[in-house]
């Protein structure tokens, strides 16, 4: 494989699980701790529950990720993303200094092995998150260059601007290198030096053979796009069905036609989701381009939905991440200023969009924190939930199986006065006969006013207990489906 390469022949296909596919994301550190890991012993880590705003642990490990698969599965949840895992001395990990090794706070590569077989042993499926535009300043590679300065056989492993190097420097003073976002805890990789790419390349192949089933790739729009032609030709040669998953929060068209991604992290359908079931109630204090939180008409929510979907074909649009929040932005109940209704409603939607939905580790026990690091909060699982959305939660991931081809994204949606929105589809029957099953949705963001549905059966095809539709119509913040 050369670098440089422009298209790569018979590897466009995505994975078909992914359709599919629930997912839910865990920020290791604040999951669960299992008690099990020896390196805790005797280590100064944080209480759980502790301000997440504060350094240091608290001490989430991957066994007790193993001991949560009963309440994940419980959920209907069919894969797992795993923020960073590898060894970094910050508990986000996005720092690494040893990409072959799990953190030993983590349990170590033994952990992993036992989580990855714990997982494809229940039928479900694990990604991994590759930092592979930077690295922390403890890499092995950067140390040996700060060691030995222009004598380091590893110089060209960084982009240099002048030496000597300050890893730490004084307010004003250039540290001498190129970094993430001009943050020199994060050297970046010169990913134009061949030995870097080979062992990035290695690391993922290293992991893929370990049986994970696919990577999501941070700041990968941030990567040049010649290393992920070499990285996708690799990743399908070790296993075509494998996920690559790109964190890349706008219009990711150049990067979806087969070469480079299978799907990107789709914050488009969280947010204008949130956007529009909050209505005036929205908060708006978190200011960030790529997620905008500003009210939107059932107007505005619709032609943006259409605008996303029609960006990609078909079969990207079933392979993307479809997510309401995450390690990066305030958990949605935040945004929603603790509205559950509202919330339900825009998981909801998020259920019945083509892609994989995602559910953010905690919005089942109704965890509201804000901009990060407030929403890496650590898992109550001792001590009373905020609210309690499991049983909504797996009605969701049970309509998914129940009405499979959801998932083609064959709703066409439609505002319906100030409040609500309708869509509608054709759903075949099986091919023994020439009949088709109408499929209808009605939603309600109305937090006072019933909604008449005209001209729809009355019959729920899905309808969950907490939303009210009798013969007056439906409820405030209520949903149907209706065959």
């Amino acid at each position: 494989m050369q670098w440089g390469m422009q298209q790569i022949d018979g590897l466009t296909n995505t994975p078909r699980w992914v359709a599919q596919a629930v997912v839910y994301q865990i920020f290791p550190d604040r999951f669960r701790c299992s008690g099990r890991v020896l390196a805790h012993q005797h280590l100064a880590l944080r209480c759980w529950g502790s301000d997440p705003s504060e350094q240091g642990f608290q001490g989430g490990d991957l066994y007790g990720v193993i001991e949560a698969l009963d309440h994940l599965q419980a959920l209907g949840i069919s894969c797992l993303y795993l923020t960073p895992v590898f060894s970094s001395a910050a508990n986000h990990r996005y720092h690494a200094y040893d990409y072959l090794q799990v953190d030993p706070l983590l349990g170590g590569n033994a952990a992993l092995e036992a989580l990855i077989e714990a997982v494809h042993r229940r039928g479900m499926r694990i990604i991994l998150d590759g930092v592979f535009n930077h690295c922390g300043r403890g890499f092995w590679a950067f140390h040996h260059l700060l060691e030995n300065g222009e004598a380091s056989p590893y110089r060209d492993w960084f982009e240099v601007r002048q030496w000597p190097l300050h890893p730490y420097p004084r307010r004003g003073q250039d540290c001498g290198y190129s970094c993430w976002w001009n943050d020199p805890a994060l050297p970046k990789f010169n990913h134009a030096h061949a030995p870097v790419r080979e062992y990035l390349i290695a690391v993922a192949r290293y992991w893929l053979e370990q049986g994970i089933d696919g990577w999501r790739l941070d700041v990968a729009d941030e990567v040049p796009a010649e290393f992920w032609l070499e990285f996708r030709h690799m990743v399908k040669a070790v296993n075509p069905d494998a996920w690559i998953l790109a964190e890349i929060w706008g219009d990711a068209r150049p990067w979806l036609q087969g070469q480079h991604f299978d799907g990107v992290m789709n914050y488009r359908m969280g947010w204008s989701s949130l956007c529009w079931v909050a209505g005036k109630r929205l908060r708006r204090r978190y200011r960030n381009p790529a997620y905008p939180l500003d009210p939107l008409s059932g107007e505005a929510f619709v032609e943006l939905l259409a605008t996303t979907l029609g960006w990609y074909r078909p079969e990207v649009n079933r392979s993307q991440l479809n997510l309401l929040d995450s390690h990066d932005v305030p958990r949605a109940l935040h945004t929603l200023q603790g509205d559950l209704a509202a919330l339900k409603l825009a998981l909801l939607l998020l259920f019945l969009q083509p892609g994989a939905p995602c559910i953010y580790y905690g919005t089942e026990a109704g965890l509201q924190g804000g901009p990060e690091p407030g929403c890496r909060e650590g898992f109550p699982w001792h001590t009373p939930w905020p609210a309690d959305l499991r049983d909504f939660i797996q009605s969701l991931s049970d309509l998914r199986q129940r009405c499979p081809a959801l998932a083609d994204g064959g709703l066409q949606w439609q505002p319906i006065g100030a409040d609500a929105l309708h869509a509608w589809w054709m759903q075949p029957e099986p091919a023994t006969t020439q009949k088709e099953t109408p499929i209808q949705v009605w939603v309600n963001r109305s937090r006072r006013s019933w909604l008449r549905m005209k001209g729809s059966s009355t019959d729920p095809f899905w309808l969950e207990g907490v939303f009210e539709c009798n013969g007056r119509g439906l409820g405030p913040q209520s949903a149907v489906l209706l065959s």
